[in-house]
């Protein structure tokens, strides 16, 4: 039964309800929201821990006038289920349907579009100026995780935001002791010492049995506690930046959260509400393995994650991840680095055999990289496994501190290409474009499981920066060797002998482009690596074909095609050139096989992309096979 949450069409409907009714609404969307995630696949532990917030949240604040920012934005299922989406949750990350992530284009409650980490309270400040700029008497609220909180933006908007004292700014850090994988640092010890905060614990729990049935004495010792919490609590880090401190509070009580905020309304300034919650919070499964549920697939929820009846293939991340192991075995001076991505990136098995060679920095690729570079000046030999999505945030890094320097860091860039369900926010189409065109570096594209491990290989032996891209989940299923043999640097390789068209592949869709050559009669390159391009072979491949296709599952502008562009325009070679890849806009959610077909990246696409720009290059037999 889900009688409350059936007449929950808007925030308005929440707040019309009586206070008493809460907790059951929380329920009925808890369940609702297992239910949702489990037959759709999606973010689930996270959601299950900020259903109580999410009500409490829209039900206290005048929602969308008051603007709630979610950072990292995997969180927000209840806000999307509050928010008039409910109908809607069966389409959750499927192509056309709703986001995973908020979206401002798809709901005015999304009121900033978040999936990377940590850039909530920057965005909600710049919403709170503006608000105080254009006199409009509203809030704005960011919701930040724990693990979002170790990256240096949150604390430059921190730092920035705590100076001006008239705006209505609240953050709410949401602590569930977990990020995706463990969460690491510093302050991750400070917040569970924070959270823990036995003595406080211990100090107000007495105080509360004594002096309950003194009402006036026990108001008198709650104003108290609020003035001395930073003698017991260690709150004067938040209060430093210039936010009133309050908290640690259970981010699961209704009667707790909803008084606070409400109090919280009438205080000037920026706040900083500290809340206790926990991951996968009602749904035992879920409590008891976060990460295993942090974004499953489809499951039984009665039956809970089940270990599929045939092995999967073995995927690129997993070919990664043993091939660490193999280097790191065979070379004492490898050091694998990852910003906050352990499980993702492969690293887990890395941990456990190497733990003095292994750092998670947290949510930190700036850091990341350039710690990455220190090491290299001392003769180490640096791995960093970062999303090809995330990199892009530590750009600047990757020029000033590593390329500029010449400073041998490999970097296995995973996710390269469409990430499938996450969509435009994850998506690593734009890598080859932003690495190729920095001095001293490399990038590298292998085209399956095999190629992947002897590129890293060729990565690792080289003495400058060297990016190796590959995609999310499997390929086509090659085996890599157990050896650490190499491929040679800058080479490709003539896959295919064909007539008057050259299909240059770059990565993954080599194999497409082998099917298409099929019926094209094609000659096939596996070009293996967008820079440094394999001259020779694009020379000779150049001056005995009529046309060219390159192919990639990157970016056409500035991309690997361009590349060749180039190299053919700088050496005078007068050849035509298609170039296949994604085009000029941001490519949505959906299943990735879809995706690349709509994007003509299929077999089939190329072959018809082909058809169409080259009609007078191929026989006649082509077209007569594809009518």
């Amino acid at each position: 039964m889900s009688a409350l949450l059936d007449s929950i069409h808007s925030p308005k409907d929440l707040r019309n309800l009586p206070r008493q009714q809460l907790q059951s609404l929380a329920d009925e969307l808890r369940a609702f929201l297992l239910d949702s995630v489990s037959q759709t696949g999606g973010h689930l532990s996270s959601n299950l821990g900020t259903v109580e917030l999410s009500v409490a949240l829209h039900y206290v604040y005048n929602t969308p006038e008051d603007r709630i920012v979610w950072d990292v934005g995997h969180q927000t299922y209840p806000h999307k289920i509050l928010t008039g989406r409910r109908d809607r949750m069966g389409s959750l990350r499927q192509l056309g349907g709703l986001s995973g992530f908020p979206r401002r284009d798809e709901s005015e409650y999304d009121t900033f579009g978040t999936a990377h980490s940590s850039t909530s309270i920057s965005a909600a400040m710049g919403m709170a100026i503006a608000a105080r700029q254009k006199g409009d008497d509203r809030y704005s609220i960011a919701v930040i995780g724990d693990g979002a909180m170790t990256a240096g933006m949150a604390f430059e908007a921190l730092n920035n935001a705590g100076v001006e004292e008239d705006i209505r700014l609240l953050v709410i850090l949401n602590d569930n002791d977990m990020s995706i994988s463990p969460p690491v640092g510093a302050l991750n010890r400070y917040l569970a010492q924070l959270m823990s905060g036995q003595f406080y614990a211990a100090a107000k729990n007495v105080g509360k049995s004594v002096l309950k049935n003194a009402p006036p004495l026990l108001s008198l010792a709650k104003r108290l506690e609020q003035q001395a919490k930073g003698m017991v609590v260690p709150a004067t880090l938040f209060e430093k930046f210039g936010f009133n401190y309050i908290g640690p509070i259970d981010g699961h009580d209704l009667e707790s959260l909803i008084p606070t905020l409400e109090n919280i309304k009438h205080l000037k300034g920026p706040q900083f509400l500290h809340v206790v919650t926990r991951k996968g919070q009602g749904y035992k499964l879920a409590e008891a393995d976060p990460i295993a549920y942090h974004g499953p697939g489809k499951f039984d929820p009665s039956i809970g994650l089940q270990k599929p009846a045939t092995p999967p293939k073995t995927t690129f991340t997993q070919v990664f991840g043993q091939w660490l192991c193999d280097m790191a075995a065979a070379d004492e001076r490898l050091v694998g680095i990852t910003p906050a991505m352990r499980e993702g990136s492969g690293m887990v098995e890395f941990h456990h055999r190497f733990p003095k060679r292994y750092y998670d920095v947290g949510i930190a690729e700036q850091h990341a990289v350039t710690f990455a570079g220190g090491l290299a000046c001392e003769g180490l030999k640096p791995v960093v496994a970062i999303y090809s999505t995330f990199l892009q945030r530590a750009y600047d890094q990757l020029v000033h501190d590593v390329a500029l320097q010449n400073l041998p860091v490999v970097f296995a860039l995973d996710r390269a290409g469409l990430v499938g369900a996450d969509g435009a926010t994850h998506a690593g189409n734009y890598d080859i474009a932003f690495t190729r065109c920095i001095p001293n570096m490399s990038v590298a594209c292998p085209a399956d499981e095999a190629e992947c491990r002897q590129l890293l290989t060729a990565a690792y032996r080289q003495n400058h920066p060297v990016t190796v891209r590959y995609p999310r989940g499997a390929g086509v299923g090659t085996v890599p060797a157990s050896t650490l043999e190499d491929l040679p640097f800058g080479k490709g390789e003539m896959r295919r002998k064909g007539q008057r068209i050259a299909l240059l592949a770059f990565g993954t869709l080599l194999y497409p482009a082998l099917e298409a050559a099929e019926q094209l009669d094609a000659t096939v390159v596996n070009m293996r690596w967008a820079k440094p391009l394999d001259h020779a072979l694009l020379e000779e491949v150049a001056r005995s074909h009529d046309a060219l296709v390159t192919i990639e599952d990157g970016c056409i502008m500035g991309g690997a095609g361009s590349a060749v562009l180039e190299y053919l325009q700088a050496h005078g070679i007068t050849c035509p050139v298609l170039q296949l890849g994604f085009p000029d806009v941001f490519i949505e959610h959906g299943d990735p096989v879809k995706l690349l077909q709509l994007q003509g990246l299929d077999a089939p696409g190329i072959a018809a992309s082909v058809q169409r720009r080259f009609p007078d290059l191929l026989p006649a037999a082509v077209f007569e096979r594809a009518s």
